[in-house]
């Protein structure tokens, strides 16, 4: 399967001071306002970091929920949150932190199969930062 997703950036003035918008195809994202102070400090809007984040929880766990299914199991509820680390200009490290409920599932296939979806989501294939994995169930 091979498809195409688009997305368009905005800016106005300097890195320091100016400002963008970010729009997706979908208009999830319609002129979302980020900036230096939303990027680097806590300002109103998103930033790249936030959204790659946000790519890499949601691609997981879908990858998650196909594997899982595979292997014959319906996960009932999971919860993932990303946490990307932006260092001396690179993104150096994406956390994924699982709770996950998969009734009829044993800890150790679980785990197994978490692991598997970590190294191939399309997201985690992409970056070329660190990857861990924290999964839990409950």
């Amino acid at each position: 399967m091979k498809f195409n997703r688009r997305a368009s950036a905005n800016w106005k003035g300097s890195g320091m001071e100016g400002k963008g918008t970010l729009t997706t195809q979908s208009t999830t994202l319609n002129n979302t306002q980020y900036s230096f102070k939303s990027r680097f400090e806590e300002g109103v809007g998103t930033n790249p970091e936030e959204l790659v984040a946000a790519a890499h929880c949601g691609c997981f766990a879908m990858k998650l929920s196909f594997l899982l299914g595979d292997a014959g199991f319906v996960p009932e509820d999971l919860s993932v949150d990303a946490k990307v680390t932006f260092e001396d200009g690179v993104i150096t490290h994406s956390h994924l932190d699982l709770k996950a409920k998969v009734p009829g599932i044993s800890d150790e296939v679980f785990q197994k199969i978490a692991s598997e979806a970590k190294e191939t989501c399309p997201i985690s294939k992409s970056l070329r930062a660190e990857i861990s994995l924290t999964a839990g169930l409950f």
